[in-house]
């Protein structure tokens, strides 16, 4: 039997040290990105989140019912969050940006560098998607999920863990547009619950509509008998998020 093949040592320890060395600062980066945000963001309450597609174009559908739900949220008292970009992202800041309450885009950095709209009351820019989905879920009372791709469903997903597993608070999460969500909410509602993967009443943390009123007074009902504020257990919630 051949003798275990050991691990070569580094060529250089010297090129280790200064590696873990960059790691250890960049630690403070994102500390800093935390600290920033939370202040920034910190009167912006009470707010909604709003996801979807950055592939979105003005003059369609999906843009138009996005700017309208947003400007009746915005009418209603709620901040508007985005996550400043174009698409859906802009649509939700331009119907809050003609409101009465704040347009919050929280931006990222990309390789090839995503474009801030500009219809922004107030912008943030983060270099970590980590950093950004945690402001989205920290801030939001509500989040309305329009139609969108792999990061749509990215943020829908994480918030839906994140609720079930009860690490945050349970909040409105509504899918627009009915058609769109269909065939998710039906694979939902069969392969996942049939085969044990999530129980039957997680699917009551999810609501599907269409029409901008009906998100604005979903939003209202959930709060009607708690207020906006948040619970001392929420806020314990949000210290261990």
């Amino acid at each position: 039997m051949s003798e275990k093949q050991k691990v070569p040592p580094l060529a250089d320890p010297g090129a280790s040290k200064f590696a873990a060395s960059q790691e250890a600062w960049r630690v403070f980066g994102i500390m800093s990105e935390f600290v920033e945000a939370t202040q920034r963001l910190a009167a912006i309450r009470p707010a909604v989140s709003i996801f979807g597609s950055a592939r979105i174009k003005p003059g369609s559908e999906f843009y138009a019912l996005t700017e309208e739900i947003a400007r009746k949220l915005s009418d209603s008292g709620f901040s508007v969050i985005s996550g400043g970009g174009p698409g859906i992202m802009e649509a939700a800041n331009k119907g809050a940006y003609f409101g009465k309450s704040p347009s919050v885009g929280l931006n990222i950095q990309l390789p090839h560098e995503q474009m801030a709209n500009s219809y922004q009351d107030l912008s943030q820019t983060f270099r970590h998607f980590f950093a950004r989905k945690y402001m989205f879920v920290r801030f939001a009372n509500a989040y309305v999920v329009m139609p969108g791709g792999f990061g749509t469903l990215d943020e829908l997903l994480e918030a839906l863990t994140l609720i079930q597993t009860g690490k945050s608070q349970k909040i409105p999460i509504i899918l627009v547009h009915e058609p769109f969500w269909r065939g998710l909410v039906d694979w939902f509602r069969t392969t996942l619950v049939d085969e044990g993967m999530i129980s039957r009443d997680d699917l009551d943390l999810v609501q599907v509509l269409d029409r901008p009123e009906d998100v604005v007074n979903a939003i209202f009902k959930h709060y009607e008998s708690r207020g906006f504020a948040p619970l001392p257990a929420e806020r314990e919630m949000w210290l261990n998020l």
